[in-house]
């Protein structure tokens, strides 16, 4: 019994290894080129990285440069007139305003003493640099005129020198007060005295700004002269222009 079923098992396994001898149909067919199926892989002229149209993140227009400006910006060209010359400044202060003044007008003194007495009319010049803003240096001369007196004589008053002036100088009115000392020289001769005699004008006036070079002006000042070893008290006005540059 036992040889029996030994060789029945026998027989089952060689059934077995004889179905497993079969070969299996191939789902693909064995000269099948594996090449053919890298052939289909795009060409080195394409650009691998190029989306694809219909997939892109982005529209391509996007990344196009930015159109340039329709018109430029317009820059105004430079003006060939020169510009006017500024004012000339003060070396000291801030005020920007002209150093000289040239003033010149109508002058009347009244010039009196122990041998005679005179209204004389005449004209009054004056010539003033300022050194900063307020102070200034001045000298002036006045030559005035008066009737006959004694023999055919007419009265005639020179009076000059040069002194300190002080202004406030501001955008219209300018107040200003001076001190001149200097000498003075008159017509007829007396007897037995000189002619020409020591002076001292103290006094001031004020100047009227019409425009940066022209002014208009008043002044009052006393006037000191020893005239026939006596001194003389004299009272003298003036008007005019005062010219600056």
């Amino acid at each position: 019994m036992k040889r029996q079923l030994v060789v029945l098992s026998l027989m089952l396994g060689a059934a077995c290894a004889a179905s497993a001898q079969e070969a299996a149909p191939d789902s693909q067919p064995a000269n099948n080129n594996a090449l053919a199926v890298f052939s289909a892989v795009p060409s080195s002229s394409l650009n691998l990285f190029q989306p694809d149209a219909g997939l892109a993140l982005f529209p391509a227009a996007s990344f196009a440069v930015p159109p340039a400006f329709a018109t430029p910006l317009a820059i105004p060209a430079p003006d060939p007139s020169p510009s006017p010359a500024p004012d000339p400044k003060f070396l000291y202060g801030g005020r920007d305003d002209f150093r000289w003044q040239l003033g010149i007008g109508v002058d009347w003194l009244r010039f009196r003493n122990s041998i005679f007495n005179a209204s004389a009319i005449g004209v009054k010049s004056s010539v003033t640099y300022f050194t900063n803003d307020w102070f200034g240096i001045e000298g002036n001369v006045s030559a005035t005129f008066a009737p006959e007196i004694l023999d055919r004589e007419h009265v005639k008053v020179l009076v000059y020198g040069g002194g300190p002036k002080i202004a406030w100088r501001e955008k219209k009115l300018e107040p200003w007060a001076h001190a001149i000392i200097g000498g003075s020289h008159e017509q007829p001769q007396t007897a037995g005295n000189s002619k020409n005699a020591f002076a001292v004008q103290v006094g001031g006036g004020a100047d009227y700004r019409f425009n940066p070079r022209f002014s208009g002006r008043l002044e009052a000042d006393w006037v000191h002269t020893n005239y026939f070893s006596q001194t003389q008290n004299n009272f003298e006005l003036m008007g005019g222009v005062v010219f600056h540059f």
